[in-house]
């Protein structure tokens, strides 16, 4: 794992933790965007946008058939 990606999760870890959410929402919140970026090939998500996004969530509903639930933004 290159150094700047485990930055990105462990900033995320953080955040997760200052927020005191549960740890197993914590590990599924860092699998999701583990996910993420090895989708776009290990690209950064600061260096992504939109339609990375929207391509992603359409991958999941359509080829990896995620429930709805599973993909809705908080």
């Amino acid at each position: 794992m290159s150094p700047r990606k485990r930055l990105l999760l462990e900033e995320a870890r953080n955040i997760l933790r200052r927020k005191h959410y549960a740890y197993r929402t914590e590990k599924q919140y860092l699998y999701w965007i583990r996910r993420y970026i090895r989708f776009h090939n290990l690209t950064h998500p600061r260096e992504m946008g939109k339609t990375e996004l929207e391509a992603f969530l359409t991958h999941l509903a359509v080829v990896e058939n995620v429930a709805a639930s599973t993909r809705t933004r908080r």
